[in-house]
């Protein structure tokens, strides 16, 4: 039990999707500036990531391995991940038409959020157990939901601040976006 917290804290807080990896920029930059659709996204990434993590596993363990093809892994996650997202997409379409408007272009990016795909991939390269890989998905989930929300509150603030004209925009996202990875930094000695 112990060992899934610390995979959990892990992937939230520690080695974060976004600020530590580096996966996952486009929809955090993209969007990031409300903290509505921030919070819908990251949610939604985190089902995704789940429910990928679930399936890869699956295929990989009693597939691939099986069959003595791994090396089709990549191959096999991306059409895993761009079903779910094609039923994502279309669920949150019949439900939701608002919040589905407001993630634009982001809700098919999910498709190719290789945060999504690098979960997988560190989940089969750690060679974890099914339940190890759920909770390493829910952790980068969790996390990646937790610094989108950040950074959506402070671009909100941001928005109102009287800042000079050519740091308004992408370069003060993109400040904040550094300060925000440091500010994880502190959280590298906790395991």
């Amino acid at each position: 039990m112990s060992e899934l917290i610390v995979i959990l804290l892990s992937m939230a807080l520690i080695n974060n999707i976004i600020l530590v990896r580096y996966l996952g920029l486009c929809p955090f930059l993209g969007v990031s500036r409300e903290l509505k659709p921030s919070f819908s996204m990251g949610m939604a990434v985190t089902f995704v990531m789940l429910v990928a993590s679930l399936a890869t596993w699956v295929i990989n363990h009693y597939v691939l391995i099986r069959f003595n093809i791994e090396y089709m892994y990549i191959i096999v996650f991306i059409l895993v991940i761009a079903s779910l997202v094609q039923v994502i997409e279309l669920f949150i379409k019949k439900t939701n038409f608002a919040l589905y408007s407001a993630f634009g272009i982001y809700l098919p990016l999910i498709t190719t959020n290789c945060a999504v795909l690098g979960v997988t991939i560190i989940n089969m390269m750690e060679n974890y157990t099914l339940l190890a890989s759920l909770v390493s998905a829910l952790g980068s989930g969790l996390g990646f939901t937790l610094v989108m929300a950040v950074m959506a509150g402070i671009r909100e603030k941001l928005d109102l601040a009287d800042a000079p004209k050519s740091m308004r925009g992408a370069p003060v996202a993109l400040i904040t976006a550094t300060l925000l990875g440091l500010a994880f930094f502190g959280f590298s000695g906790i395991v």
